[in-house]
């Protein structure tokens, strides 16, 4: 728990929240109290606890009852020095797994257990370098009831200074994500009163558990709230998250699907047309040049024919290939396309005899030999 909380309860809220059906037989120092939407260690809260405790300013005697007694949160010992100056920081909290053996905990559970209303708490989630605050409450707005500790300790001008810790234990499963801490609730009557009125050997286990039930509800809201000084209603208003940005991890290494029908090259069916199809002294029309790319796309039938990348990564690296397997009518009309493209048109030769040609005709020799 982080040391954040909002605390705008009337004395008649905390009775309620509490189950204090005959009311509080006294309230004390309630004059130092300030609601507040963000409560921070060293502010002053409504704390109940059980009536004459031995070493309180409480002096209407001993006796079954409940006081109200506004408290410092944040514990100073009875055994500090005098002289000390008070940090309310140091032990906000207490941890439920070691409160039975730190000292500064241990001689308080006996007779100094009190319970703290709240109408929610603050938990920052990190992020980073980032921390998004987050308010925590019951949906259906009851206030939240805290187990906790107090004690009384005097300064050298003999003031009694009365402060509390929060017991805190290990964060219910819906909150994991967001700490792994969280105050000890106590939503019922019967784990409130035996927190508050149980003997000093009770056992305390099965009640200092982390708070599983669904109506703890919780939302984001200002990153203000890390200052104590900013406080008012703005504090609990629920504020819209950025978008968080896309994996672009997980999409690089994502299956692409591509359909090879409907996706093509225009820079490799360029070069195929340019490389395999072109000839010189002529070009195979737009719609001729079509056919071949298609008849190039009959995989299914488990014949194959050079595509378009292959051929260009060939002519690229200038290594020849051997292709093919062809259907005999692709290949036939590749040859004829190949043909009509590739090979010049035969001249005819002419029976004209030019003057330059040597060699003697037949009709000339046998005019000679008349």
């Amino acid at each position: 728990m982080c040391g954040r909380a909002r605390c705008t309860l009337r004395v008649d809220d905390v009775q309620r929240a509490c189950g204090i059906n005959n009311g509080f037989n006294s309230t004390l120092q309630m004059d130092r109290y300030r609601p507040r939407y963000n409560v921070s260690p060293g502010s002053y809260m409504p704390v109940v606890r059980r009536r004459g405790d031995g070493g309180s300013n409480d002096t209407q005697g001993q006796g079954q009852g409940v006081v109200l007694h506004c408290m410092k949160w944040g514990l100073i010992p009875s055994f500090t020095k005098k002289t000390d100056k008070p940090d309310h920081y140091k032990m906000f909290n207490a941890r439920s797994e070691s409160i039975s053996e730190k000292p500064s905990f241990r001689r308080l559970i006996p007779n100094n257990r009190c319970l703290v209303a709240v109408e929610g708490f603050y938990e920052w989630k990190k992020d980073g370098s980032k921390k998004q605050p987050y308010y925590i409450h019951f949906k259906n707005g009851q206030p939240l009831v805290f187990a906790a500790l107090y004690d009384h300790w005097s300064n050298s001008e003999g003031e009694v200074l009365s402060t509390f810790t929060i017991v805190t234990t290990c964060c219910s499963s819906s909150l994991q994500w967001l700490h792994d801490r969280m105050p000890v609730i106590l939503d019922n009557k019967s784990s409130i009163d035996a927190w508050l009125n149980g003997s000093p050997s009770s056992k305390f286990s099965a009640i200092l558990k982390p708070y599983e039930d669904s109506n703890l509800v919780w939302y984001p809201v200002t990153s203000d709230m890390g200052k104590p000084s900013f406080d008012g209603p703005e504090c609990i208003l629920e504020v819209p998250l950025k978008t968080e940005e896309k994996n672009l991890i997980s999409k690089f290494f994502s299956k692409k699907k591509v359909d090879n029908e409907q996706e093509s090259d225009p820079k490799m069916e360029s070069l195929c047309k340019e490389s395999v199809l072109e000839a010189p002294g002529k070009c195979l029309e737009e719609e001729e040049f079509k056919i071949c790319i298609d008849s190039e796309q009959d995989e299914k039938s488990g014949e194959y024919r050079m595509s378009p990348s292959e051929h260009y990564e060939a002519e690229r690296c200038g290594k020849k290939r051997d292709y093919e397997k062809l259907t005999s009518d692709s290949k036939a009309y590749v040859d004829n396309m190949e043909k009509m493209a590739m090979i010049p048109a035969v001249k005819k030769k002419s029976n004209h005899k030019h003057a330059g040609d040597k060699q003697q005709s037949l009709l000339s020799f046998f005019g000679k030999s008349s």
